[in-house]
């Protein structure tokens, strides 16, 4: 067994302990945790996402949990403001560079924290998943979400398995782009 598959085996236990559904011993800390991997394994790591969520639904239905897709919710944000379309065609007419300039202000890290928290609805769930981080990059940076999501998510926990290298201190997405200072965040597993 490597070190990624002992690691994912530990993930249940860990969603199900009560430290981290009740945010015990985080020392007034908000309960973020990030799962972090090896990118090249991401079609591992999504079928035992996968895995994890049907595991919750039969074995733990106490457990009320959501998971978000981050490239998901940036389409569904887009389709709700009447975007979708149009950034469909500006990407077609002019290519990836005008589109990303185009849609720095309505994927503003705040106006996705506030969309996210409406689709995440955390004061009714116990936990809160997040995936598609690397499918989300470059429209959106996840430690500019996770900055924003820390006012306004309550006391929900949120998991985000991502795709490169958490240090406790910086996110690196993909484990080669430059790092972004990021430490509000504890990790999953080691």
């Amino acid at each position: 067994m490597d070190s990624l598959e002992e690691r994912l085996n530990q993930i249940i236990p860990k969603l199900t302990s009560k430290q981290l559904l009740n945010n015990i011993g985080l020392g007034n800390e908000i309960g973020f945790y990030i799962f972090d991997y090896p990118p090249e394994r991401e079609i591992e790591v999504r079928d035992f996402l996968t895995f994890i969520c049907n595991q919750l639904e039969k074995k733990h239905p106490e457990i009320r949990f959501q998971l978000i897709n981050l490239f998901d919710l940036i389409i569904s944000y887009l389709k709700e403001r009447n975007l979708f379309n149009r950034v469909l065609s500006l990407n077609r007419e002019k290519g990836d560079e005008a589109l990303l300039n185009a849609l720095k202000a309505p994927l503003d890290p705040k106006k996705i924290a506030q969309f996210f928290v409406q689709q995440a609805d955390p004061e009714n769930y116990d936990l809160i998943l997040v995936s598609g981080v690397g499918s989300a990059y470059p429209m959106l940076r996840s430690h500019n979400l996770l900055q924003n999501l820390h006012p306004v998510m309550g006391n929900t926990p949120l998991v985000m398995f991502y795709p490169g290298v958490y240090s406790g201190q910086d996110l690196r997405l993909f484990g080669r782009l430059r790092q972004n200072h990021y430490y509000r965040a504890f990790r999953l597993v080691l």
